[in-house]
């Protein structure tokens, strides 16, 4: 699942990236502050796969700034 991930968003280009990048954040913030005030979250996994979805957008930016 991950190769088509990758691939995925190494066809976006860096404008839809980092749009995807702020909506992540902000979607990401949300869930931390409804768990931190103690309401429930339909499905806490979601954190962990935003981060990662974060991290791996993070990774081909900077793959990207290093071949310009």
């Amino acid at each position: 699942m991950t190769k088509r991930v990758m691939t995925e968003i190494r066809n976006k280009s860096d404008e839809e990236l980092r749009g995807e990048l702020v909506e992540l954040r902000t979607e990401l913030r949300n869930l931390r502050s409804r768990i931190l005030s103690g309401g429930s979250v339909e499905k806490p996994s979601n954190v962990r796969t935003i981060r990662r979805r974060i991290a791996r957008i993070l990774t081909v930016l900077r793959e990207r700034e290093g071949k310009a």
